[in-house]
């Protein structure tokens, strides 16, 4: 089954997302939570298909990636410069892409998500005295 990539950014009001094909953007919408944004990510991708005469897809067959600069922003508890060092990225660098600056190659995307999910399994597994 094909999952149909969105992405993902944070906005003054919530969420937006997008998703292309052959280039160009096919579908287009926002929401002010995440659940909320994947309700309308649905609807506006089943339009499309609807437009080409195409069969709908279900929610499973979505896949929603936010980019870097809207993580950070989002998620501002987790310190760029201090992930970098942990990942081997220079602070520099990571902060080029937080800032839009840069684009990462893949592999360098690869190496900061398996940092975060580092650590969201570290915190999930202490326990505070």
């Amino acid at each position: 089954m094909k999952k149909i990539k969105f992405t993902v950014g944070k906005t003054s009001t919530g969420f937006d997302a997008y998703t292309e094909e052959n280039e160009k953007i096919v579908a287009i919408t926002t929401g002010s939570h995440l659940a909320e944004l994947k309700t309308n990510a649905l609807e506006a991708y089943n339009l499309y298909l609807d437009e080409k005469e195409k069969p709908g897809i279900s929610s499973d067959q979505l896949n929603f990636e936010f980019d870097l600069p809207s993580f950070f922003e989002f998620y501002k508890e987790i310190n760029a410069s201090a992930l970098g060092k942990r990942v081997g990225i220079h602070k520099s660098l990571l902060s080029e892409y937080v800032n839009g600056k840069r684009k990462p190659s893949e592999k360098q995307v690869q190496k900061i998500l398996r940092g975060i999910k580092a650590i969201g399994r570290e915190l999930s597994e202490l326990e505070l005295a």
